[in-house]
């Protein structure tokens, strides 16, 4: 059975992602599913590790290619000068958002050479990149720009189960990003919209091996209603959907987002088309927050992260959760071409103790 070499880069050290993957490490899945490889600091990552209770020694190693993971070796490539394991927990800081950033180039450019399999990444602050000098909004731009990508996008996926009756899953993807709000209607364009609905068709095909039925989000509330509550609906996204139906894509909308996206759970479609970041993410992360999965579309590597942040406020207390994670892990490892239980992380018992 193939297991692909996953790196999982820590993210920022003054968050989660450290407690996360040691608490996952101790998850017989984990190992079942992938290889996996920890990017970044040691120091940091045998202090997680102590603060779970694990009994798995940190291996630290000069080359991802090189590492041998198992249950009780945690192999980890640190490629950053940064001395993360300096950094305070619970805060900014820009020491962390240097040392998270080369965490991820250096993963995005193993995966690029094929050094690993796939990639699936801690939660960064942006905050902490910002104090560091290097004005990303995110993960999704600087995978891009690793990869010389122009088109990409962010997609929340959720895997079928209760909450999602469409039997490949749902995949909501989002046109705008980390935004203002009140900047959202001049960045929306047609040509935009329609390069979403594409990425989202190629993906989901992926997942559901025919062409997805992808439904379109209205800005306005009732869709504008003809235009009394904002034209965009008729300006700009309805020919986009018209552009998609084109060529062949199986799109319909714009449909106010309220019920659009209650249809969909209910299996009506197979993907979403968002406006902006907190009209996708508040629905699939009420009805699914730990299950929920970060997919970059575009990119010619896999990547995947939790839907959850940094988590400042239990950081370093013994309190994360690494639900989100595996289940990351677990739609990388089939995206890369693994043979892993297909099933969502929360819904299986075999779990193992920490050792």
């Amino acid at each position: 059975m193939f297991r692909p070499r996953i790196a999982l880069t820590m993210g920022d050290v003054a968050g989660i992602g450290p407690e996360v993957i040691a608490r996952a490490w101790g998850d017989v899945r984990l190992h079942d599913w992938c290889r996996p490889v920890v990017v970044g600091h040691p120091r940091v990552m045998e202090r997680a590790v102590r603060l779970v209770g694990g009994g798995a020694g940190v291996v630290e190693v000069a080359r991802i290619d090189a590492a041998a993971p198992g249950t009780l070796a945690i192999p980890c490539w640190n490629p950053s000068p940064v001395a993360a394991d300096q950094v305070p927990p619970g805060a900014d800081d820009a020491r962390a958002g240097r040392a998270a950033y080369d965490y991820l180039v250096a993963a995005a450019q193993a995966a690029l050479a094929g050094q690993v399999d796939a990639i699936t990444t801690a939660p960064l602050s942006k905050a902490a990149l910002h104090r560091a000098g290097l004005a990303y909004p995110g993960h999704t731009e600087i995978l891009a720009e690793q990869c010389g990508v122009a088109e990409f996008a962010m997609m929340l996926y959720l895997p079928p189960g209760a909450a999602v009756r469409s039997e490949h899953g749902l995949g909501v993807v989002h046109v705008t990003l980390h935004t203002s709000i009140r900047s959202i209607p001049a960045l929306l364009t047609t040509a935009g919209i329609a390069g979403k609905i594409r990425l989202i068709d190629q993906f989901m095909r992926r997942i559901a091996g025919r062409p997805p039925r992808i439904g379109v989000c209205a800005l306005n509330p009732h869709a504008g209603e003809q235009g009394l509550f904002g034209d965009e609906e008729l300006r700009v996204i309805a020919p986009a959907v018209r552009e998609a139906q084109t060529l062949g894509l199986d799109a319909a909308g714009p449909f106010p987002a309220d019920t659009l996206l209650k249809r969909a759970c209910g299996g009506e479609f197979d993907a979403v088309v968002a406006m902006y970041h907190d009209q996708g993410h508040i629905a699939l992360k009420l009805i699914g927050f730990d299950r929920a999965v970060n997919i970059t579309l575009g990119l010619p590597i896999v990547r995947t992260s939790p839907s959850h942040g940094t988590a400042f406020d239990i950081a370093w207390r013994g309190a994360a959760d690494s639900t989100g994670l595996l289940e990351a892990v677990r739609v990388a490892s089939l995206l890369a071409g693994g043979s892993c239980d297909r099933r969502p992380a929360a819904q299986s018992s075999s779990k193992a103790p920490l050792p």
